[in-house]
C-alpha cells in the first residue's frame, strides 16, 4: 500500500533532469580475504597519517600502513572494548560480543570505532530486574583506537548516563549500543556518533575513565537526542518513534545534520548558545515548538500531530547525508534514493528512485569536484552523480557488484582522487571486501 502510493505519488518528479547510460571503466584496486582484507567491510576510513582503517564486522579491526602489503587485524585479544564499565569500573561478566561496524579517522594513528550491540541492548536494562544483563545492556558504543609502538591503546565511550545526570535528569539512560556513523569534527574539537535510537557527542580527547559513573564531567559523552514523534502501532498504543541516524553531515559552523530512520533535523549545537550547549540545542529538535526541525524528508501520509500509524508511515531509513559547498544536504535512503534539501531544510528535489538505484546504503561528497558518489545494494553496484550527469561504475567492481558497499569515503593524495569503498557480505553469505579507486 504504501509503496504503491509512493509510485503514483511522487514518480516522475525523483529522476528528473538525469541523464543515464554512461558506464565507466576506472583503476581500480580490490582486496578480499585472500588479500588478509575482512569478508565483511562496513566501513572504511584513513586517519591523518595514511594508516587505512576497516570495520570488519565480526572479525573485528583491520588496518595497512602506508607502504605495507598485508593487513593487520585487532580483536579483543589485541585490546578492542565493545563494552561498557559497570558502576565499579569493572566489565559485565560473561562471554563479549564483538562487531565492529563503523570507524573514523582520526589523527595521525587513531581511529574512532563503532560496535554493534548484543541482542535488544536498547531495551534490556529497562526490563523486570531478573531480566536486566549488563552484557547485553553495556555492550557495544564505541572506541577510540591509537597505534602504539606494541599493538594498540583503546579508550572506550561508555555512551549512557548516570544515575542523576548533569542535565537534571533523573535515572539512568541505556539506550544506544550501535553505533554505524562516526564523524570527527577536527575543525570544533566534536565527535559525533550516529546510532541505533538517537545520537550522541564525544569527545575527541577522552581519557578513560572507568568509575566515572556516566557522569558528563568525565565520562566524554553527552547523550542523547532524537527527533522523536508520537506514533501508533497495530493496536492504536502510542509509542515514541526513533530509531537508526545514519546520516550525519557537519555544517561550517558546527551545526548538524542528523538523518534517522523516521524524521530528520538540524543540530545547532555550536550556534544555540555559543560557544556550544547540547541541552539547548536538544530542545530545539525534541520540544513540542520544534515541529519544523523534524523533517519528515520522504512524507507520511499522516504527519506527526496526527499520530501516524503502521499503514500511514513511509519510513525515511535515511543511510546517507553529504553537504554541498552552497550549503544544501542531499541525503539518502536505503529504501527511497535521493532527496536534496536547501539550507532551511526543505526538500527541494528527488532524484535515483527507480529499479536498484534507490537502495542507496552509502552517500559522499566528493572532495575535489562536488560530485556526489553513492554506493548501492542488490546489484546497484557504484553510481556517481554530476552535473544531472549519472555515470554507472558496474562492469568495473566485478562480482562485487552484488555486494552491498555499506561506506564510502574520499582522499586526495598527490592531487588524485582516491576514493575508498567497503564492500559488505552479500544475502548468500557471498564475501566482501574493499576497493581503492585512484581516478578521475
Amino acid at each position: 500500500m504504501i509503496r504503491g502510493w509512493w509510485r503514483r505519488g511522487m514518480a516522475g518528479v525523483l529522476a528528473m533532469g538525469l541523464t543515464y547510460g554512461n558506464v565507466c571503466w576506472a583503476e581500480w584496486t580490490f582486496f578480499g580475504p585472500p588479500q588478509g582484507a575482512p569478508r565483511d567491510a562496513w566501513g572504511i576510513t584513513e586517519d591523518e597519517g595514511g594508516n587505512l582503517w576497516i570495520a570488519g564486522g565480526e572479525e573485528g579491526l583491520f588496518l595497512r600502513r602506508p607502504g605495507a602489503t598485508q593487513f593487520e587485524r585487532f580483536t579483543l585479544a589485541n585490546g578492542l572494548r565493545p563494552y561498557g564499565y559497570l558502576d565499579d569500573g569493572s566489565a559485565p561478566v560473561g562471554p563479549k560480543h564483538l562487531k565492529v561496524i563503523a570507524v573514523a579517522g582520526g589523527p595521525p594513528g587513531t581511529v574512532f570505532v563503532g560496535y554493534e550491540g548484543l541482542g535488544a541492548c536498547e531495551s534490556n536494562f529497562y526490563g523486570p530486574s531478573r531480566e536486566r544483563d549488563p552484557n547485553i545492556y553495556k555492550s557495544g558504543d564505541a572506541d577510540k583506537v591509537t597505534l602504539t609502538e606494541s599493538g594498540i591503546q583503546t579508550v572506550h565511550y561508555d555512551i549512557s548516563s548516570g544515575a542523576i545526570a548533569e542535565n537534571g535528569e533523573a535515572g539512568e539512560r541505556e539506550k544506544i549500543c550501535s553505533v554505524r556513523r562516526i564523524v570527527w569534527d577536527k575543525k570544533y574539537g566534536n565527535l559525533w556518533f550516529g546510532a541505533n535510537h538517537a545520537f550522541a557527542w564525544g569527545d575527541p580527547n577522552h581519557q578513560a575513565a572507568p568509575s566515572c559513573k556516566g557522569q558528563r564531567h568525565c565520562s566524554g559523552v553527552m547523550e542523547h537526542t532524537h527527533p522523536h514523534i508520537n506514533a501508533k502501532n497495530a493496536s492504536g498504543h502510542v509509542f515514541r518513534l526513533t530509531d537508526a541516524y545514519h546520516g550525519i553531515a557537519v555544517l561550517p559552523d558546527g551545526d548538524v545534520w542528523f538523518g534517522g530512520a523516521n524524521r530528520t533535523t538540524r543540530f545547532r549545537f555550536m550556534t544555540v548558545k555559543p560557544p556550544r550547549d547540547f541541552e539547548g540545542a536538544r530542545k530545539k529538535s525534541e520540544n513540542a515548538s520544534a515541529i519544523a526541525n523534524r523533517i519528515d524528508v520522504w512524507p507520511d501520509l499522516v504527519d506527526e500531530k496526527g499520530i501516524p500509524g503502521p499503514s500511514d508511515r513511509i519510513d525515511d531509513n535515511v543511510s546517507g547525508m553529504a553537504l554541498m559547498p552552497d550549503g544544501s544536504v542531499w541525503v539518502s535512503s536505503y529504501a527511497w534514493g535521493l532527496a536534496l534539501l536547501n539550507a532551511t531544510g526543505t526538500v527541494n528535489r528527488y532524484a535515483l528512485n527507480t529499479g536498484p538505484d534507490r537502495f542507496i546504503t552509502s552517500l559522499l561528497r566528493d572532495p575535489s569536484d562536488n560530485s556526489l558518489w553513492a554506493g548501492l545494494r542488490w546489484g546497484g553496484g557504484l553510481i556517481r552523480m554530476k552535473d544531472n550527469q549519472v555515470t554507472r561504475y558496474t562492469s568495473s567492481l566485478g562480482t562485487l557488484t552484488s555486494r552491498p558497499i555499506w561506506d564510502l569515503q574520499s582522499t586526495v593524495r598527490e592531487g588524485q582522487r582516491r576514493l575508498l569503498v567497503a564492500f559488505g557480505r552479500d544475502e548468500y553469505g557471498q564475501d566482501g571486501g574493499i576497493g581503492i579507486y585512484v581516478g578521475e
